[in-house]
């Protein structure tokens, strides 16, 4: 108990509300930023099946701004890490070691496609304190997921022998208990990275969330920061909007849209019936 309690002291002060104070010559004040903002913009390093080059790209944008009879131009120089999106393209994949039913397992996503859907959701730490509400919510979800013909895979930064210890932590003192699925260790973090939700400065993940379908095509991603949990109920929503759509390649899910509800067609006339109608 006391190297949970020495664990638990230890990444709260990573992910608690310290700040780097930033400071600029040219102003007078001092701004202060929280670590977690800190690598945000890094990009990921690999990218499975896809021969696209990622490089920096320098752009100038030329601002024309008119006051009056005047004019006078504006050059706004900028630079950005330009890449292919991960949505719509095919997921990585990997290899590494994970925990599952208190046994330590290696797992491939490349075993998974083919076969099932997957939600694959990264978390900063073990022994932390909004992680453990996430993925016991997504254990007690399961089977929902199941009948979805969907597989649920969590990923960390720590190590399978930390994931054992969380998972035969008792859920009352901030433990998982018995999960469903497998806890996977990115100990390496070349997952995370190739993610692109590592923050390199901390050396954990940021929450990101991905919906991979059985052509190993990422259809979703979301990335959360490190103190906002995510929704089991709208991830569900969007698997089951995604499993329509690609069951019914002509038809589009509007807002909020769940199984029963009317769809609309993704063209100009089909979808003025579905506006008529609302």
């Amino acid at each position: 108990m006391a190297s949970i309690v020495a664990a638990m002291h230890m990444t709260s002060s990573l992910l608690g509300c310290c700040a780097r104070p930033f400071s600029s010559t040219s102003m007078s004040f001092k701004l202060s930023i929280p670590y977690s903002f800190f690598g945000l913009g890094k990009s990921f390093q690999a990218r499975l099946a896809t021969n696209h080059s990622m490089a920096m790209m320098n752009q100038k944008r030329k601002v024309e701004i008119s006051h009056g009879n005047s004019q006078r131009k504006l050059i706004v120089s900028t630079s950005c890490e330009c890449h292919d999106p991960l949505v719509g393209n095919i997921a990585p994949n990997f290899e590494a070691e994970a925990v599952f039913d208190q046994e330590i397992v290696k797992i491939k996503l490349s075993e998974y496609i083919g076969h099932k859907y997957v939600i694959l959701f990264f978390y900063p730490l073990d022994f932390t304190f909004v992680c453990p509400t996430e993925i016991t919510a997504f254990s007690d979800k399961y089977d929902e997921f199941k009948k979805l013909d969907t597989e649920v895979i969590a990923i960390s930064t720590d190590s399978v022998f930390s994931h054992l210890a969380w998972i035969q932590t008792d859920r009352k003192l901030g433990g998982l208990g018995e999960l469903r699925y497998p806890i996977v260790s990115d100990i390496t973090k070349m997952i995370s990275r190739t993610y692109n939700v590592l923050i390199p400065e901390q050396g954990v993940a940021l929450r990101g969330l991905f919906i991979i379908d059985k052509h190993g095509v990422i259809q979703h991603a979301t990335v959360n920061n490190l103190g906002i949990g995510r929704s089991v109920e709208a991830t569900l929503r969007t698997l089951q909007a995604v499993q329509y759509v690609q069951e019914n390649p002509d038809e589009a899910c509007p807002i909020d849209w769940k199984p029963g509800e009317k769809t609309m067609k993704p063209d100009t006339k089909g979808s003025k019936q579905y506006f008529a109608a609302i």
